[in-house]
This record gives C-alpha cells, structure tokens and sequence, in this order.
C-alpha cells in the first residue's frame, strides 16, 4: 500500500505533503530530523490527513497534484479545513 499524507507541525503550524508505503517509519524519519525539507528544531510533526492507494503510480500522480498548489490542494484544504485547526 501507498499513502499520500498531509503532516502539520505542532510549533510552526507548517503543512508538509508527502507520500510513503511505510507510514511509522516516515513520521519517525520527519521527526528525528532525517528528512532535510522537514528539519525543525523544537516541536514535532504529526499527520492530519492520509489517502491509501494500492498503486504507486496512483499516489504518485496524487501527491504531484497535491504539490503543485493547483486547485486539488486549494479543495482538499477546504474539505479538511476543520483537521488543520488547532
């Protein structure tokens, strides 16, 4: 399985998107500073939204989507803007 997650982080309120087939271990990763574009000195990220996807290709093409900050990133916002709050 393939995942396309939103992370948030708890001291600068910063949104990551990424995509991973191995969710413990990619938090851990973003968390212990192994992740060079996620590297925060205080606080922790944690994840707010995930998709599941059985082809790496589909969440491949999802997360691209997602990164472009087009109009799907501006609705998936919307669509969860309750689980961005703090």
């Amino acid at each position: 399985m393939y995942y396309v997650y939103l992370q948030k982080h708890t001291v600068t309120k910063e949104i990551y998107i990424g995509k991973t087939n191995n969710l413990k271990r990619r938090l851990s990763e973003h968390n212990n500073g192994e992740q060079k574009s996620t590297h925060r000195k205080d606080g922790e990220w944690k994840f707010v939204y995930l998709e599941v996807y059985r082809s790496k290709k589909d969440a491949d093409d999802r997360e691209m989507k997602l990164k472009h900050h087009g109009r799907a990133k501006q609705e998936l916002y919307k669509r969860i803007s309750s689980s961005l709050e703090d």
